[in-house]
């Protein structure tokens, strides 16, 4: 079984404040930057080949912090591994979000449903699944795995995608594992 490691990125400034960031390119404040040392000293002992990374700045540059502490480089920075876009949510709070898009506001909470501009939670789910799998043929071994540095509703979608059960809050530099054979066999948190 090939193992592939997925972490969401450390903190912004927007995380802090309950924004929406999506596709917003939000770059880690000073605890997200401890949160990626943290995440490297946790993955050390597991003998990672290789980091790819969504190209949103707070992933990427956690990225970099990891792959420098553990030796190894960022093998690739992949659009598809950004987070769920959020149309115009983004940017704002969920008090703001009900103060000025009060209907699309509601029908997220009631259904999920997308606010305009926003992506569908199957397609998220479908590029996860691509990227995820690209880096699971590409990159992992069976005696050395990857790591993927993606995003919280990302992380969730992909793993909910694989699992039929989406997962409770994913916290920032938290990691989950996946096993691959051919297929995600195996999903859980580290």
């Amino acid at each position: 079984m090939r193992v592939v490691y997925l972490a969401r990125h450390g903190e912004t400034d927007w995380n802090a404040a309950g924004r929406w960031q999506g596709h917003t390119d939000i770059p880690l404040n000073d605890t997200g930057r401890e949160q990626a040392r943290a995440l490297a000293a946790v993955l050390q002992p597991r003998g990672l080949r290789s980091v790819v990374a969504s190209d949103l700045s707070r992933a990427h540059e956690t990225a970099r912090i990891v792959a420098t502490s553990l030796g190894i480089e960022v093998a690739y920075v992949d659009e598809a591994l950004r987070e769920r876009r959020f149309g115009v949510f983004e940017g704002l709070t969920r008090a703001e979000c009900e103060a000025q898009h009060g209907e699309a506001w509601q029908a997220w909470l009631d259904h999920k449903r997308t606010p305009g501009g926003g992506e569908t939670q199957d397609a998220l789910a479908a590029r996860m699944l691509a990227a995820f799998e690209r880096v699971a043929v590409s990159l992992a071994r069976d005696d050395a795995p990857a790591l993927v540095v993606t995003h919280g509703g990302s992380l969730r979608a992909l793993v909910a995608a694989a699992t039929g059960h989406m997962p409770q809050f994913v916290h920032n530099g938290e990691v989950w594992m996946l096993g691959w054979e051919g297929r995600i066999v195996e999903a859980r948190p580290v």
